[in-house]
C-alpha cells in the first residue's frame, strides 16, 4: 500500500531531477524516484483509481506544486526540468511550498486575466528582434557542461527517452546517449 502524500514526494522528485541532471521525462523521474524511495512493486502498483497508481497520481501534484512553487517547469512533451532555483535548491519544506505555491497560483492567475489585452500582444508581437543572432551569442556563451545538459533536455523535447550524459572530459565536445522510438 503506498503510505506517502504528495508532500512527502516533494524531496525526492528534487533529488531526482537532480540525478538526471536537471530534466527528466515522466518515466525516468518515476523510475528515479521509486529508487531513491526503495519503493517496492505493492506500492508502486496500489491503484488510485482506473489504471492510475497512487504513485503516478501523488507524484503529479507534487510537480505541480513544486511548479507552481518556481523549482520546476515543463514542457507540452512531458518533459520536466528544474528552474534555476530549482539548481540551486536540494530540499524543501513541504509546509512551506504548499501553501505558498497556493498563493502564487491563484496571484498568478489574477495578474494574467488583468493584464492580457490585445495591444500589449500585439506590440510584443511586432517588436522586431534578429534572433538567430541572439540565440547564437547565447548558446556560444553556455559553458560546456550546461550546453550538455541544454542537449540532453532538447533531446528529451524531440522524443528520446532514458537520455545520458556520458563524459565530461572538458573538451567542450558533447558526449550522450538516448533511444529514440519511431512508432
Amino acid at each position: 500500500m503506498f503510505k506517502y502524500r504528495y508532500t512527502d514526494l516533494f524531496n525526492p522528485l528534487l533529488k531526482a531531477l537532480h540525478n538526471l541532471n536537471g530534466s527528466g521525462t515522466l518515466s525516468e523521474i518515476e523510475e528515479e524516484v521509486a529508487r531513491l524511495m526503495n519503493l517496492n512493486d505493492e506500492e508502486l502498483t496500489d491503484i488510485h483509481r482506473g489504471s492510475r497508481t497512487k504513485f503516478s497520481y501523488r507524484l503529479a501534484w507534487a510537480r505541480t506544486y513544486l511548479k507552481w512553487y518556481g523549482l520546476l517547469e515543463n514542457s507540452s512533451r512531458g518533459v520536466w526540468s528544474l528552474t534555476s532555483d530549482g539548481f540551486k535548491t536540494d530540499a524543501v519544506n513541504k509546509i512551506e511550498v504548499s501553501e505558498k505555491a497556493k498563493d502564487l497560483f491563484i496571484g498568478r492567475a489574477k495578474d494574467i486575466k488583468a493584464e492580457l489585452g490585445d495591444e500589449a500582444i500585439e506590440t510584443e508581437i511586432s517588436k522586431e528582434t534578429n534572433w538567430q543572432e541572439e540565440l547564437l551569442d547565447i548558446l556560444q556563451s553556455i559553458p560546456p557542461d550546461r550546453f550538455e545538459r541544454l542537449c540532453q533536455r532538447m533531446l528529451r523535447e524531440l522524443g528520446f527517452i532514458n537520455v545520458q550524459v556520458t563524459g565530461k572530459s572538458g573538451d567542450g565536445g558533447i558526449d550522450g546517449k538516448g533511444v529514440y522510438l519511431q512508432i
